[in-house]
């Protein structure tokens, strides 16, 4: 049968200014009421006319639909089978919503989860869920829950992050069924289970890979199950999942609640006992928290009090230390006065010997000074002297280049090579003039190094003296610990003697008694006599101290005369240098005119010689053998002809080649030749 029914939506629902209207209007009595009451009546309305076709297809929920024609075929009685059944779980779905907001209403309070109504709402909801579900196979066996659709919500709906992960960390829950009860509760709570299921039905293409083609949710009926589902947000729950066992829990229709009833004066009388009864149990709780918490206040304020008294003892314990310390403290600033009055007249008396001593040194230091800037003044003047001659050397180099490039105009150059080397001995005997001069600079600087080595020596004969007197001091340290040692011997004697007469005679401990004062008394005046020695040991430590710094001078000074004398040897060095190199550029001239000749003679030699290639020979030119892989083509560079590496082992220096390079066998006697005519 076809049944008029209302979607509920939002939008139906009254605004805010409309209640506070309507609450200005009413007594105040009515006011908390009166929105509850105006959504109520709109749901019992639009529900009111599916009531009596609800209770005879109530049934029929999950049972097997009506036989059909045996002409019929198998998909026909499935389809209306299916059918049936949305019909009827959608009809059952508007009936427990009534019922449940019908009795929400009359009881006027928050539902728990022990309310009869409200099961039975989670029992239809559940079905209507599993309702064509695809059934999946695992290892384990076939799973089959609802709780894999409503998972999805997390990722289309980030509200609802918090109502997957507080079901996910509840311990109590093992299988899929009792999660998605737990997540059925909890959305419930938070009034939100129709936006939720409505985020769901918008994306049916995620929905299609857990339920059938012809399911509930898949169809009309679930849009419209959402549309009822608005009307519960005027309801408060506060249902507890702990300590509920939701995974055995079995969902099972009690249809006594959705049959019509009358409502008697009896029933009002009942709720009214039922709020009065709910009102003492909220109040005998009240009163058991409050005398929890007292409980607690109390422990924590004794132990608050045995802390303060702890705290106090703590505090005078404190102040007593700080008593002590500070009378400590002033017994100590007496000391440190006494020993500060000592400290300042010996660090008086080492400034004095510092400030003569700082004195000579200045003076050895200028005379120092004076002498290092002279030597640096001949030092500067050598180097100039140097760079000139390195400018000469470089541009007699250039000359050399022009030489052997053009070789056509040696002739002419080798006058004017003359001329230059007329100019250079001139310059060489000035450059000697000024090397005389030099040496003699140099014996007057070794000269005042003499005599700076004297005064060194003069400084090491007293550091000798200072190591003396060092020594005297620590002979006397050593006679002085003797004494200490005879003295502690003494006492450990005396005292093995009192003891061996403590024991023998106790009777004449009077005058034993005198004794021991007096031995004390002894005892007191060798501590004191110990305590000066101890001093006057910390008092010549410090002196060996000031010996020890002003000995790190002299080491300092030695250096400094060291490194003189080693600038003194670089000197020296590089006026043998200059005169070496002065003694070779006149062997370079020479030389220069022989290597003009003998490149005359290999020009005039070369003139008939060409370079053969590679491809133009095919045996050895001395022995005719074949080239091959083993026999390998070398060229002679003298000639240019190529030969075998038997005929080209030898080499020989060139005028054109800086280095020894391969020849045959004939220019090399040829060479040899030449080279001895030459040098005779």
């Amino acid at each position: 049968k076809e049944e008029d029914f209302e979607i509920i939506d939002k939008k139906q629902l009254p605004d805010a200014a409309e209640l506070r209207n309507e609450e200005k209007a009413k007594p105040e009595e009515a006011r908390w009421s009166a929105p509850i009451l105006s959504l109520a009546r709109k749901a019992s309305e639009n529900l009111a006319l599916s009531y009596g076709s609800a209770l005879k297809s109530a049934s029929l929920v999950g049972l097997v639909s009506k036989p059909g024609s045996s002409d019929s075929p198998a998909k026909t009685n499935t389809r209306c089978h299916t059918m049936e059944e949305r019909a009827n779980l959608m009809n059952m779905m508007k009936l427990s919503i009534k019922i449940l907001i019908q009795s929400a209403l009359s009881l006027g309070r928050t539902l728990d989860s022990d309310f009869p109504p409200l099961q039975q709402f989670f029992v239809v909801l559940e079905h209507c869920l599993k309702h064509g579900l695809k059934v999946k196979k695992t290892f384990i066996g076939q799973n089959k829950s609802f709780f894999g659709p409503l998972e999805l919500v997390e990722k289309l709906c980030p509200e609802a992050s918090d109502i997957a992960t507080s079901v996910k960390n509840l311990p109590e829950l093992k299988t899929a069924v009792g999660r998605g009860r737990a997540w059925l509760y909890l959305a419930l709570m938070q009034k939100k289970l129709a936006d939720y299921l409505k985020v769901l039905l918008d994306h049916k293409h995620l929905l299609s890979e857990f339920y059938e083609p012809d399911a509930l949710m898949m169809e009309e009926e679930g849009a419209v199950i959402v549309g009822l589902l608005v009307g519960l947000n005027v309801i408060d729950a506060n249902l507890c999942l702990k300590g509920e066992d939701l995974d055995s829990q079995v969902g099972v229709i009690d249809f006594s609640l959705y049959l019509k009833e009358t409502q008697d004066s009896d029933g009002k009388q009942d709720g009214g006992i039922t709020a009065v009864l709910d009102q003492k149990h909220y109040v005998e709780e009240l009163n058991r928290h409050l005398s929890c918490t007292v409980a607690d206040l109390q422990n924590k304020i004794d132990c608050l009090e045995k802390t303060n008294s702890k705290l106090q003892e703590e505090l005078a314990a404190a102040t007593d230390r700080i008593g002590s310390l500070q009378e400590e403290q002033q017994q100590l600033k007496q000391q440190n006065e006494l020993i500060r009055e000592r400290s300042e007249k010996s660090v008086e008396i080492t400034k004095e010997d510092t400030k003569v001593e700082l004195d000579t040194y200045k003076q050895s230091r200028q005379g120092l000074d004076e002498m290092y800037s002279d030597v640096w003044k001949q030092l500067k003047e050598e180097k100039k002297i140097r760079l000139e001659l390195e400018k000469e050397l470089e541009l007699q180099i250039g000359m050399k280049t022009e030489m052997e490039i053009a070789m056509k105009l040696l002739e002419k150059d080798t006058h004017e090579k003359q001329d230059t080397l007329v100019a250079l001995r001139q310059q060489l005997e000035e450059v000697k003039a000024i090397n005389l001069q030099m040496f003699h600079k140099s014996q007057n600087a070794e000269c005042s190094l003499q005599q700076k080595t004297e005064a060194i020596s003069s400084f090491e004969g007293k550091t000798n003296e200072m190591m003396s007197s060092m020594k005297q001091m620590e002979e006397r340290l050593q006679q002085a610990e003797k004494a200490r040692q005879a003295a502690e011997e003494r006492c450990n004697k005396m005292k093995q003697e009192l003891a061996e007469r403590l024991d023998s005679c106790r009777q004449q401990m009077a005058q034993l008694d005198s004794k021991c004062s007096a031995l004390e008394k002894e005892l007191k005046s060798e501590k004191e006599q110990r305590q000066t020695l101890q001093k006057e040991l910390h008092q010549e430590k410090d002196a060996t101290s000031l010996l020890k710094t002003e000995l790190q001078q002299m080491e300092g000074l030695k250096k400094e005369l060291r490194k003189l004398q080693d600038e003194k040897q670089q000197l020296k060095k590089v006026h043998e240098e200059q005169e070496q190199a002065l003694q070779e550029m006149g062997l370079h001239l020479s030389q220069s005119k022989l290597k003009m000749e003998d490149i005359k003679e290999v020009n005039k030699a070369l003139k008939g010689h060409t370079w053969l290639k590679d491809d133009e020979a095919t045996h050895c030119k001395q022995c005719k053998k074949e080239f091959s892989i083993s026999r390998r083509k070398h060229h002679c560079r003298n000639c240019g002809d190529i030969f075998c590496n038997t005929c080209s082992s030898n080499e020989l220096a060139l005028p054109s080649y800086p280095k020894p390079v391969r020849v045959c066998d004939n220019c090399h006697t040829l060479l040899l030749q030449q080279c001895s005519s030459n040098s005779s």
